[in-house]
């Protein structure tokens, strides 16, 4: 499994983009966007979705049955 926030880094700083400038583009705040890099434990779903989109990233879910 990646990590999430490093994933977004990542993504971003490849792209050239700065927190700020994701932010613009992704209609979120730049709170939001450190935040989501920092590792928050509690993000916004809706949001996350919108920063995930902006970077041409895509988020997959899958439920794991406890054995």
């Amino acid at each position: 499994m990646n990590d999430l926030p490093s994933e977004v880094r990542n993504r971003r700083r490849a792209l050239g983009l700065t927190q700020d400038e994701l932010a613009e583009l992704s209609s979120c705040s730049a709170r939001f966007i450190r935040a989501l890099e920092a590792g928050k434990e509690s993000v916004r779903l809706d949001k996350l979705v919108l920063v995930l989109d902006a970077l041409g990233l895509e988020l997959r879910l899958g439920l794991r049955v406890p054995s």
